[in-house]
């Protein structure tokens, strides 16, 4: 092979062998996962069978599990059978279990009995960081993603996919009565046996119909009038894609803009972010040991209760307001053009003119205050108004708290791109760690201990490009 580099030959001996120490570098990950798990009280931390049993075979410590699903998931290798493979032939893994290699069983066996304890490791390590001092600003971006589950959406039932279904069948069964009736007509053996399989496939059509029919009452006895036949959790989601969307889950995650750690999350099936807003802005702020905190996020989340319930609990939210006017997307003006002033307790109009309060009333558990002027008739701004006899204004009772959040926002005009930056990178990467199908665990338990172990391994690989692996290390033995 002249001048190319040569490999060992196989068969040759060497009378004193590389330990597997001396293949696993100071510099390498691994030796952070061995580390950070043997310092874990797992006991406290609510792990099953940390004391073993006086009788019976010896089991694998829980030491050793989460090693390999914390290797697994640092190396995107999320499947227990692959895990498997993995710990007879991975050299890093074979160091990190000292050659251990549990079956697949037993592996998925670990995660599934240990969730809520995972769950535990995952927040540990964030208080790990809140110890070194990484939260000093105290900002966090909240954000929602949709994240596939383990149910194709053919098994996802809604009520309009069950009426559309009904109909095809109801259609389907037409089609085949008109063919049997004019193949009743004709005679012969080869139309006996064309009767034959109509009338089998009638019968067919009308067994479907009747399943289909009696899968009615139960979606319609849903509390969300959809049912998912293989993951019962999993949620039809809508995505951002035209006439698309997946069934899974709204994975919801709160990231620290300084360093990018996701510092809280949580797995819901709702299937918008509208009341997600202070859940995980209070989660975040626990999680980072701060007073008060900055939340970002974006226009998803815009909600009067929620802003007022996290200035409530001295968290300031800074989420920009949808753009929902009907009098806008009709060219008129809209209620942004009416300006309030609290100490006349009135709007002024666009003409000028200042419309006064009315009375209160109580809309969809809201009290609004009514306002408006007898002016509107001779009004030459009448027709970019409103169509209607005079121009009413409701503003809801804590609306102030509102206008202050919008006017903190208008000062901090690179608000937004610091939420997209610091909030929908870490959803990338994760769904790229995730693969394409996402989850590989079903119900909401265990995809919440899936995606325990994911944002683990992503903060894990985020504090390692922060510190790097020998001061990580120290840190976590300090």
């Amino acid at each position: 092979m002249g001048r190319f580099v040569e490999g060992e030959d196989r068969a040759q001996q060497v009378l004193l062998p590389p330990s597997l120490e001396d293949y696993v570098g100071e510099d390498n990950p691994v030796r952070v996962v061995d580390v950070y798990v043997d310092e874990l009280d797992l006991a406290e931390l609510g792990f099953a069978r940390v004391m073993p049993k006086a009788t019976g075979r010896p089991a694998y410590h829980p030491s050793t599990l989460l090693k390999i699903y914390l290797y697994g998931y640092l190396n995107r290798i999320q499947s227990s059978r692959r895990l498997e493979r993995e710990a007879g032939r991975n050299i890093e893994l074979m160091w990190l279990t000292g050659r251990l290699a549990p079956d697949f069983k037993t592996i998925a066996d670990f995660r599934k009995d240990n969730g809520p304890a995972i769950q535990a490791v995952c927040a540990q390590f964030i208080a790990l960081c809140r110890e070194i001092g990484l939260f000093v600003k105290a900002v966090a971006a909240i954000d929602g993603a949709k994240f596939k589950a383990v149910n194709a959406r053919d098994r996802n039932i809604t009520r309009g996919k069950l009426k559309r279904r009904i109909e095809q069948v109801e259609t389907s069964i037409g089609r085949y009565l008109q063919s049997l009736d004019a193949a009743d007509a004709q005679e012969g053996d080869v139309a006996e046996e064309k009767v034959g399989r109509l009338r089998e496939k009638v019968a067919a059509m009308k067994a479907k119909l009747q399943e289909l029919k009696s899968l009615e009452a139960t979606v319609i006895a849903s509390p969300d009038h959809q049912i998912s036949l293989t993951d019962p959790d999993a949620r039809a989601m809508a995505t951002s894609l035209r006439a698309s969307g997946m069934v899974g889950y709204n994975v919801q995650t709160a990231v620290d803009t300084e360093h990018h750690l996701i510092v809280a999350h949580e797995v819901t099936n709702d299937v918008n972010d509208k009341a997600q807003l202070s859940p995980m802005a209070m989660k975040a702020r626990s999680a980072m040991g701060t007073d008060t905190l900055d939340v970002l996020a974006d226009r998803g989340y815009f909600s009067g209760w929620e802003i007022l319930a996290c200035n409530a609990q001295d968290i300031s939210p800074l989420v920009p307001k949808p753009y929902t006017s009907g009098a806008k997307a009709a060219g008129r003006y809209g209620k942004d053009d009416f300006l309030y002033d609290p100490d006349e307790n009135a709007y002024r109009c666009p003409a000028g003119e200042m419309l006064t309060y009315r009375f209160t009333n109580v809309e969809k558990g809201q009290t609004l205050h009514s306002y408006w002027t007898t002016r509107c008739e001779t009004c030459a701004l009448k027709p970019h108004c409103t169509t209607g006899p005079f121009r009413r204004i409701k503003r809801w009772e804590h609306e102030g708290v509102v206008d202050a959040m919008l006017k903190r926002l208008n000062g901090m005009p690179d608000a937004m791109n610091i939420r997209r930056r610091t909030v929908e990178h870490p959803f990338g990467t994760l769904k790229s760690w995730m693969g394409h199908t996402h989850f590989l665990t079903k119900g909401m338990e265990k995809v919440k201990t899936e995606m325990s172990l994911c944002v683990l391994a992503y903060n894990l690989k985020r504090m390692i490009a922060i510190l790097g692996v020998e001061p990580l290390i120290t840190a976590i033995r300090a």
